[in-house]
């Protein structure tokens, strides 16, 4: 492929708007780095956009720190978080007023409709109420992934927004991550041929396992989400969308195979403060992970003020579940999962969801009649079949307005920017990810789980 006719392929319709990546620099031989276009439909807005945040902890500070950078886009008018200190933090990054300071979701809707949107960053089984309340008063609506925990509740959602005609975006944010963009170009403009096959890798990496899904807020399943749902259904969806095909079949298998009472190393107590034994030498130690690490007790929701942080922690980890040895929680989340999926016009995809690696982030490989393509999210390489050469394509860091990489490889602010621009020109289309695009890849998560503990091949029905 040629300099000339790759140029030629760096453009793609997505929504109503073309985004272009034609912003390269070589930066190597066969290497190039580049940019994501601005998106042609983006309007001036005549004034922000604003908001109410339900859920300030990581994902609600994330989106909400948009509007501190581009005040003149976004405003976030109100806030519900249950933890004081979230609350209080949330609430003086914002200037947030007294009165639309909330404890709790449900008192943000006894009061009529009062922005234009809100932002549902809260645990996944509170998605569905709230959200469905915000539709019914007839705002719009920035939805965390996965948007419900059950099925039925996802699609109640999508015929609640249809019905409204209010516009529901899911944080599907890997779809405006640039590297997956560029990925999905590619494809489109045919560099390597037919799509076949794709293999696709999420390594959760194991201490984020267990601190997640062995310790965390997702550690049960029956009181959140499957983790299948819960930590990928970010994957089941760029997977679908980068080969543009609709998913058929899909089956699934995997389990809880370590995190298990049975396998607790001698000497091991109920938690890692209790004297343990082993703790000095178990890649899971709590202390290690939360107290001996600068940093790490934030996630612990310290207060930035206690003076000493390690100490607090220490405490925090006495009574928490962070605390607990991972042996001996009442997980029951899979350590390890596989599915294989039939997609239309025959292309099949594997996919891997794996706890026990020592490294994180997505590893994506596509087998097409004429190359194929290897990815890391920090490098992309295709190897054309026809000319027997490669090129290598790295994503910019840079993801909006000059700010580096908001998260998911940009993913996360550019979604945003393409929500509020959705929002102020009452215009779904510039969204790749509203509820009708996203929800294909939920039922997806909900069959792959069916078919784990049923053993049988699910079909998947829009």
């Amino acid at each position: 492929m040629n300099r000339r006719n790759l140029l030629k392929t760096l453009s793609l319709s997505l929504g109503t708007g073309i985004v272009t990546t034609d912003v390269l620099a070589r930066v190597g031989e066969n290497t190039y780095s580049y940019l994501i276009g601005e998106n042609s439909n983006h309007q001036p807005i005549s004034k922000p956009v604003t908001v109410i945040t339900c859920g300030a902890g990581s994902r609600g500070n994330v989106y909400g720190n948009y509007a501190t950078q581009f005040p003149e886009q976004l405003k976030v008018i109100g806030v519900a978080e249950p933890v004081a200190f979230r609350n209080e933090k949330y609430a003086k990054k914002h200037q947030i007023e007294a009165a639309n300071r909330f404890d709790t979701w449900e008192d943000v809707f006894k009061k009529p409709k009062m922005a234009d949107a809100v932002i549902i960053s809260m645990p996944d089984n509170l998605h569905y109420e709230p959200c469905m309340q915000a539709l019914r008063l007839g705002y719009d609506v920035l939805l965390e992934k996965p948007i419900a925990p059950t099925e039925r509740e996802c699609r109640n959602i999508l015929a609640l927004a249809r019905k409204t005609g209010r516009i529901v975006a899911v944080c599907h944010v890997l779809r405006y991550a640039p590297y997956f963009v560029k990925m999905k170009e590619l494809i489109a403009k045919g560099a390597i041929g037919e799509v076949i096959s794709m293999q696709h890798l999420e390594p959760i990496e194991h201490t984020h396992m267990a601190h997640s899904y062995v310790r965390g807020n997702w550690h049960n399943s029956k009181q959140t989400t499957p983790i299948i749902l819960a930590k990928s259904c970010h994957d089941l969806d760029i997977m679908k969308w980068v080969i543009d095909k609709k998913a058929e079949k899909i089956v699934a298998m995997g389990n809880l195979k370590w995190f298990r009472r049975e396998n607790a190393p001698a000497g091991s107590t109920a938690r890692c403060t209790d004297g343990c034994l082993v703790e000095r030498s178990c890649p899971y130690s709590a202390i290690k992970e939360y107290v001996d690490v600068v940093g790490r007790s934030h996630v612990l929701d310290i207060p930035e003020n206690v003076p000493d942080r390690k100490l607090a922690a220490l405490e925090r980890l006495k009574t928490s579940n962070y605390g607990r040895c991972v042996y001996r929680m009442d997980n029951d989340q899979p350590d390890h999962y596989v599915s294989s999926i039939q997609f239309s016009d025959n292309v099949t995809a594997s996919f891997s969801m794996e706890a026990f690696t020592a490294y994180h982030g997505i590893r994506t490989r596509v087998m097409g009649a004429m190359g194929d393509m290897v990815g890391d999210m920090n490098e992309l390489v295709v190897h054309d079949f026809r000319t027997k050469k490669e090129m290598r394509f790295v994503p910019d860091a840079e993801d909006v307005a000059g700010y580096k990489n908001s998260g998911h490889g940009g993913g996360d602010w550019l979604l945003v920017k393409d929500f509020v621009q959705a929002v102020a020109q009452q215009n779904p289309a510039l969204l790749t990810s509203t509820i009708d695009e996203s929800i294909e890849s939920h039922i997806m998560g909900f069959m792959a789980e069916s078919s784990r503990k049923n053993g049988r091949v699910m079909e998947v029905k829009i």
